[in-house]
């Protein structure tokens, strides 16, 4: 089984010249970056951001940025963030805003920023990198007109009723928080479009089967998650980001006719299967996992891109038939010849990019190995990392 360590990265969709972490994602083998992950969570999971913000689990020693010197008393840097707190950092703000953002602002509390006032117009609030643990039902009740909360990196443990009145709310972000279950507020939002849940402890899907209308996207990547279920209602999902977990099985999927984009990295996957009705894929992003061939893909005809990188495949199989491949990624493998490459990726017109180094047969190959797979695929423009 490939190597599930909790230092590999984590889920979203980056090809070799969109390096897609928005900005820039960790490569996962030093070589192919065969680490697909959502693009607006893969930012969260880069290790200089992990740090920034956060105490316990999610940086730092466990007491955020403060600290209690020898004596017990509150020290000067602590004193200076709760009298920094307890300003109004929106004094100046028109009370018809429809944004808000307060990103790294020291802020434990939302009560004196005073939001009911905006509730008219606000419709995008982000309070990114605080220290915030409650969502105060008072305060988010008056934001009815609310769409977009990012709350990414802070330390919400629970989230209970605090949001039960924003029914427009499209948009929600707790990604590196404390989270150790969905919360059960989200079947009461209608709204409901995309969650990002990135890197908490959840360790069970749930709460999600009132959303079957709206919700289109969903990222759990870097929780606890052993097994996808729960999703049968989920009919409308196109994006499912479920990678640094550990589910050991594809199952659960069997609903998701609609589903374009599966990445379950970085997990405990041994075999490619259950993916029969998931006609409408176009990306799957399986890296980093116990895979030893590739097969179950005979429904799949609308695959644009295939990552199967560090797995242990010693074979290119079972994929001719994907007539609209773009991307094939399957470094770190253990294939042994480039024999293959004709019959399966031939026929391919709309290839462009192969990865297959760290493969035995780039070190057996030598020289020749780059003009063999030129001389195989023709059409292909993008040959590994370089």
């Amino acid at each position: 089984m490939a190597s599930t360590s909790d230092s590999a990265a984590n889920t979203n969709a980056q090809q070799p010249d969109d390096t897609s972490t928005s900005t820039t994602t960790p490569l996962l083998n030093g070589n192919a970056p065969s680490n697909p992950v959502k693009k607006r969570a893969q930012v969260v999971l880069e290790p200089e951001i992990v740090v920034v913000g956060n105490g316990g689990e999610n940086g730092g020693d466990g007491d955020g940025d403060g600290y209690v010197d020898s004596e017990g008393v509150v020290s000067e840097k602590e004193g200076e963030e709760h009298e920094h707190e307890e300003e109004d950092l929106l004094e100046d703000w028109p009370d018809d805003s429809p944004e808000i953002e307060l990103i790294h602002s020291r802020l434990h509390s939302l009560t004196n920023l005073r939001l009911p006032r905006f509730g008219a117009h606000l419709q995008k609030l982000c309070l990114r990198q605080n220290h915030i643990e409650h969502l105060e039902p008072a305060i988010f009740k008056a934001l009815t007109e609310l769409e977009e909360l990012d709350l990414y990196d802070n330390k919400v443990k629970h989230v209970e009723d605090g949001l039960d009145e924003c029914k427009k709310l499209s948009v929600l972000d707790l990604s590196f928080n404390l989270l150790r279950a969905v919360p059960d507020v989200l079947e009461r939002l209608p709204c409901l479009r995309t969650v990002y849940f990135v890197q908490n402890r959840i360790s069970k899907i749930s709460s999600l089967s009132n959303l079957g209308a709206t919700l289109r996207s969903i990222e759990l990547g870097g929780n606890r998650i052993r097994k996808i279920e729960n999703l049968d209602a989920l009919v409308n999902l196109e994006e499912l980001w479920l990678g640094k977990n550990k589910i050991s099985k594809l199952e659960g999927l069997d609903t998701l006719v609609n589903l374009k984009i599966l990445s379950i990295q970085s997990n405990r996957i041994t075999k490619l299967e259950n993916l029969s009705n998931l006609e409408s894929l176009e990306e799957l992003y399986i890296s980093h996992n116990g895979v030893e061939r590739i097969e179950g893909l005979e429904d799949n005809k609308n695959l644009r891109v295939l990552d199967v990188g560090n797995n242990y495949i010693k074979v290119i199989e079972n994929i001719s038939h994907l007539s609209h491949l773009e991307e094939f990624w399957a470094s770190g493998n253990q294939i042994p010849t480039l024999t293959a490459l004709a019959p399966q990726l031939g026929g391919m017109a709309e290839l462009e990019t192969v990865y297959l180094e760290g493969n035995p047969v780039q070190r057996t190959e030598g020289t020749a190995y780059r003009r063999k797979i030129m001389l195989a695929l023709p059409q292909v423009k993008q040959i590994d990392a370089t």
